[in-house]
């Protein structure tokens, strides 16, 4: 989201979903593994991980992109930058072909993943967030309790999931990855992924990332927050950043005790 006064909109959310938290569903700390570094330019909106590389969009207009990153080094290889008047969003890939949303103007582009070649664009109603994918759909979201799921060849709606915690519909549903059978989301604003049930639409655990990283250093840690998942399946590694952080995190969930 764009850099603008979010002080009574993140106290407001962090009001509304106190209560989801406070209720019975497993709370997860984290260990941290290793720390790279990240690009402080980088407003990440999007994020994955694939043969070796980071994929990731960042957003603001006129600066959006999409790149390829090296891990150990955080060092941008590739880059494919948006037109001017486009806020990039979520990014997965499909295929051979690299998917992004962007936020309010209802287009999506497609590219041809190894070369960053645009090859067409796409349309949707509303706003785009995020992106994320098992082997047969693609999972979008849009800062709303709803995730869309998406014929990944035609890139049509083809059903919706409400995701609720407790009963409770969960809002600002941001970054996805698709880990091990779960969806796993950042809560826009907030220090907390939901794990998501994608039968269900169920919040089946929360991880607490509260003092991964101290925004406060940053130049607008209001708006550079939390946001962006990668998971390595192959090494079974989870990776974590915030817009404009400097590093980005490979983390271990630990289990709270039940209160």
């Amino acid at each position: 989201m764009p850099r603008w006064s979010i002080r009574l909109l993140s106290l407001a959310l962090l009001a509304c979903t106190a209560a989801a938290h406070a209720a019975d569903i497993p709370v997860y700390g984290y260990r941290v593994v290793h720390a790279y570094p990240h690009d402080t330019g980088a407003y990440t909106e999007g994020l994955f991980y694939k043969d070796g590389f980071l994929y990731e969009s960042t957003g603001q207009v006129g600066q959006s992109t999409v790149r390829r990153v090296a891990l150990e080094t955080g060092e941008v290889v590739q880059r494919q930058r948006l037109p001017k008047q486009y806020f990039g969003e979520g990014i997965v890939d499909w295929k051979d072909r690299l998917v992004q949303l962007t936020w309010q103007s209802g287009t999506g582009f497609v590219y041809e993943l190894a070369s960053f070649t645009p090859q067409r664009r796409f349309r949707y109603a509303g706003e785009g967030w995020a992106l994320t994918r098992d082997d047969k759909h693609l999972y979008m979201s849009d800062g709303t309790p709803v995730l869309r799921v998406l014929d990944p060849e035609t890139l049509e709606v083809i059903r919706r999931i409400t995701v609720t915690a407790d009963g409770a519909p969960v809002t600002h549903l941001n970054e996805l990855e698709w880990v091990d059978g779960e969806i796993y989301a950042n809560v826009w604003l907030t220090e907390r992924i939901a794990r998501i049930d994608p039968a269900s639409g169920h919040v089946t655990g929360w991880i607490d990332l509260t003092g991964l990283f101290d925004s406060r250093q940053l130049p607008n840690p209001e708006d550079d927050v939390l946001n962006g998942i990668a998971w390595d399946a192959a090494r079974q590694r989870l990776f974590v950043t915030g817009k404009c952080w400097p590093q980005l995190f490979e983390i271990a969930l630990v289990k709270r005790p039940a209160r």
